[in-house]
């Protein structure tokens, strides 16, 4: 019997996580393996050896708690991805893409929420600058370096092949964890009728904030009715928490662990920064606050399949590593192959 392909999964934050080993579940017959998404360059090597990029998906807490819970679940790893050849590589961002994977079949799997495009988003893509000089993921799918895009929803589609992104290349799959969202509308949180606040990591991220006045504005919209905080997975949580119980008032409740869309399901209200979960709150009804315009988030929003997202990703995959032509005959089939499994695909 020859060997099973294999495919390799870049990983990063827990979601990242949790969506790559749900596109694994639907592909028992190849070799499945996951790596921390991880540099080659030298300069970076060397400030995640230093820390400096803890706070992002690159640093070794996140690398940490990505990595036990697939062991602790079964799954192989291979950090940098120095143990194996791989058939396939299944990206969760590309704005860094290891040089060790280059020329291998790739496909690129949105996360949920991209920044804003902002000045420096669009100096660093002028001057041809990798996509990390932007200071967030303002150009996460932007590169065109990826085989393919699996994009959350039309709009994001739209979004990331006006960017630098061929369009043939992008298809609208929807995204693990972000397309059942009302699912979560059955759960046993105990607490219901707050006004949820979900924060982001903007300060981890090397990025300017004023959380003194986005709490204030916070217990404004709130006016009288309970907080409920969800931290960021990223945020310096004691700073964080100072900050709030200085600001918010004493029945305020703050979560650093815990479904943050479960939480979302029994509020009244949601306000966040630049947080995906915003999506949660539109999907399931509630009024929303973004740093996002309303009208841009309600286009975005990713596409509700009933959960199928994972199996849409999972069947590109398959249809892809075992395609003998090139990419282009392979774009070429792509709508014929795969519209009877979509939800929605490219216009």
């Amino acid at each position: 019997m020859p060997p099973k392909q294999r495919i390799l999964f870049l990983t990063g934050s827990m979601n990242q996580t949790l969506q790559m080993e749900a596109i694994s579940k639907f592909l028992p017959e190849y070799d499945c393996v996951f790596s921390q998404l991880y540099a080659c360059n030298k300069m970076i090597a060397q400030a995640i050896k230093w820390g400096v990029l803890n706070t992002t998906i690159l640093g070794n807490p996140l690398r940490k708690i990505a990595e036990n819970y697939l062991v602790q679940n079964g799954y192989n790893l291979d950090y940098q991805a120095q143990l194996n050849t791989y058939d396939l590589v299944v990206y969760c961002s590309d704005i860094l893409m290891p040089g060790n994977l280059r020329g291998i079949k790739s496909i690129w799997v949105q996360e949920g929420m991209i920044d804003p495009y902002t000045i420096l988003s669009r100096m660093v893509q002028k001057l041809g600058l990798p996509g990390y000089w932007s200071m967030g993921t303002s150009l996460n799918g932007t590169s065109n370096i990826c085989d393919i895009y699996c994009t959350a929803s039309p709009a994001y589609s739209n979004y990331i092949s006006e960017k630098g992104t061929q369009k043939n290349k992008t298809i609208v799959t929807g995204i693990p964890n972000y397309d059942h969202l009302s699912k979560h509308l059955t759960n046993s949180f105990p607490y219901k009728d707050y006004v949820m606040v979900a924060t982001s990591d903007i300060r981890e991220t090397f990025r300017y904030e004023n959380r003194a006045e986005f709490l204030k504005k916070c217990v404004e919209i709130a006016d009288g009715r309970t907080l409920l905080f969800k931290l960021h997975p990223n945020e310096k949580v004691e700073r964080a928490k100072a900050e709030i119980k200085q600001i918010c008032p004493e029945n305020t409740l703050i979560f650093t662990e815990g479904n943050t869309n479960e939480m979302i399901a029994n509020s009244s209200e949601l306000i966040t920064q630049y947080s995906t979960v915003v999506y949660t709150g539109i999907a399931l009804g509630k009024k929303v606050h973004s740093y996002f315009p309303m009208e841009d988030l309600l286009a975005q929003l990713p596409i509700q399949n009933e959960g199928k997202s994972a199996q849409n990703i999972a069947e590109i995959c398959r249809k892809y590593i075992n395609h003998s032509g090139d990419l282009d005959s392979f774009l070429q089939q792509m709508p014929a192959i795969l519209s009877p499994l979509m939800i929605e695909a490219n216009a």
